[in-house]
């Protein structure tokens, strides 16, 4: 099959679907940064291809057909846009050590706020919210500038190691998933638990964590049913759908 046949078929159609509405619903609840950072999920099977967003269009007017297939080299395979040089390195080497299927990678505020502190992550221990990530937090603590480079990249995957989500120091998050609907489910949880424990620390008032045990065990009950993530999702689906209008074709970036 070739690589446009593939990127047209129904079960890729539907990745395309599912990541553009993931995009979309980052704009809408504000986790965007112009139009940078990327999102982007593995071809079932191939982990060395994998769908991405494309460069240079705001997530809230991506559509599935702008969505674009690369290789783990950076190589477009199909798709009418170019993809953002350092999507190519994060994501590749993500996507390649980790084994995940979904890397989600953005500069949402409070997370990424987070990551300036000397905790550079969020405390699980903390909000409800913050409980569903109890022992699945990485940080990365060091920061090297724009990952434009193989080993950065590598870097960044390694850190994560047995783990979804990242925290960046001084850069974002990354949240990993099996699928689309889970990842972003976290992903929109993840800036919840943040956003909660900025407004709190803002107070100045003492924060009362709940014992560790505890925290986990809300954590294990959050992932043993995942129903409320595919719900949230489809309801992204009715409330966000693809527009509808063209769009020119985006100059390519070179790999």
């Amino acid at each position: 099959m070739s690589f446009d046949a593939e990127y047209a078929s129904p079960a890729i159609r539907r990745l395309r679907d599912d990541l553009a509405l993931a995009l979309r619903a980052a704009a809408h609840h504000g986790l965007s940064e112009g139009v940078c950072n990327h999102f982007s999920v593995a071809l079932p099977g191939a982990q060395d291809r994998y769908l991405i967003n494309p460069r240079g269009l705001h997530w809230s007017e991506v559509g599935p057909d702008d969505i674009v297939l690369i290789d783990v080299r950076g190589e477009v395979l199909a798709g009418r846009h170019g993809v953002e040089p350092t999507a190519l390195f994060i994501h590749g080497a993500v996507h390649r050590i980790t084994g995940r299927a979904v890397v989600l990678h953005c500069h949402m505020p409070y997370a990424t706020a987070l990551t300036l502190t000397s905790d550079r992550a969020l405390d699980p221990t903390l909000s409800q919210n913050a409980m569903r990530f109890m022992g699945r937090l990485a940080i990365d603590a060091e920061y090297n500038g724009l990952a434009l480079d193989d080993s950065e990249g590598e870097r960044i995957a390694r850190a994560m190691t047995g783990k979804d989500i990242a925290f960046l120091a001084n850069h974002g998050v990354i949240v990993a998933g099996a699928s689309i609907a889970h990842a972003y489910d976290d992903l929109y949880y993840l800036e919840r638990a943040c956003l909660h424990q900025v407004i709190a620390q803002s107070t100045g008032r003492p924060l009362v964590p709940v014992d560790a045990k505890l925290a986990a065990h809300v954590a294990a009950q959050i992932q043993g049913e995942r129903e409320q993530s595919d719900l949230f999702f489809e309801a992204l689906r009715r409330l966000l759908p693809a527009p509808q209008h063209e769009r020119p074709m985006l100059r390519r970036a070179a790999a």
